[in-house]
């Protein structure tokens, strides 16, 4: 890699406790209280919500629940978030070389870093990543769940999804490797239409139907390069939640949606 770096907390206080004893009670009480709408085998890819703990963080648990039973299996975590504040063409790879949170520091890892860093549309860039919030948001769970993982954090501006896709089958690996995909749906619409905007998304994703734009979820290219793969690769999706923040901790004038999506092998093709 190009520096021996750290990429430091942007958003611990704000988004999330920095102090390290309340983020891990904060944490461990979503999880404990999450109850997954769905039984799903062995998780291979997340969509999940990155928004302020109060707004999605239960959201958020109901899908990082169900890699507990996998914490010793799961040791590269890929992590695809949209830029929300310096413009990406293409994909972006952060320099440094480990993301620091208030529970510790997790490893960008190596050999996918350098395989990612050779594909079509990728680019390394540590300013996408610096002020980020959508990928360190999604640590402490990850710290949280798992055991001895890796991450290649992954921020993915405007690029077709066919190179998302590509870059995700280069490094789709095996059960040690696992898929997450941070992003919110609708965003600041009144909480009766913003629900029936997100069931009529939520649907298509259903369908692997990658055909999504920025107005249904922020993360549109990184979800849409997943389904693509999803579709590939046999994927079922399972709706594990979905509300928005006039469900959890805001108005219902302009809400903001939020939903945890697990994709699994469907049980005939696990067995091939």
């Amino acid at each position: 890699m190009a520096y021996a770096s750290q990429r430091l907390p942007a958003v611990a206080g704000r988004f999330y406790p920095a102090d390290p004893h309340s983020l891990h009670a904060q944490v461990a009480g979503f999880l404990s209280a999450a109850l997954p709408g769905e039984l799903v085998d062995a998780p291979k890819a997340l969509i999940v919500p990155h928004a302020g703990y109060i707004y999605s963080g239960a959201v958020a648990a109901s899908a990082y629940v169900g890699l507990r039973e996998r914490r010793e299996l799961i040791r590269r975590v890929l992590i695809l978030c949209p830029t929300h504040r310096v413009a990406v063409r293409g994909m972006a790879l952060p320099a440094a070389q480990s993301f620091i949170t208030p529970l510790g520091a997790v490893a960008v890892e190596r050999d996918a870093w350098l395989r990612a860093r050779e594909l079509p549309g990728v680019i390394v860039d540590d300013r996408p990543h610096a002020e980020e919030h959508a990928i360190e948001v999604q640590l402490p769970f990850l710290q949280s769940t798992l055991h001895h993982f890796q991450i290649l954090p992954i921020a993915v501006g405007q690029v077709d999804a066919k190179l998302v896709a590509a870059l995700l089958d280069t490094l789709w690996g095996g059960p040690e490797t696992l898929i997450v995909v941070s992003s919110d749906l609708s965003h600041y619409h009144p909480y009766r239409q913003a629900q029936c905007r997100d069931k009529a998304t939520i649907a298509q994703i259903r369908q692997l139907d990658a055909t999504l734009d920025c107005d249904q979820a922020c993360g549109a290219a990184a979800i849409n390069g997943l389904l693509l793969a999803a579709r590939r690769h046999q994927l079922t999706a399972h709706v594990l939640d979905l509300r928005n923040s006039g469900d959890t901790a805001g108005d219902r004038e302009r809400v903001v949606g939020y939903a945890s999506i697990s994709f699994s092998e469907s049980k005939d093709h696990a067995h091939h």
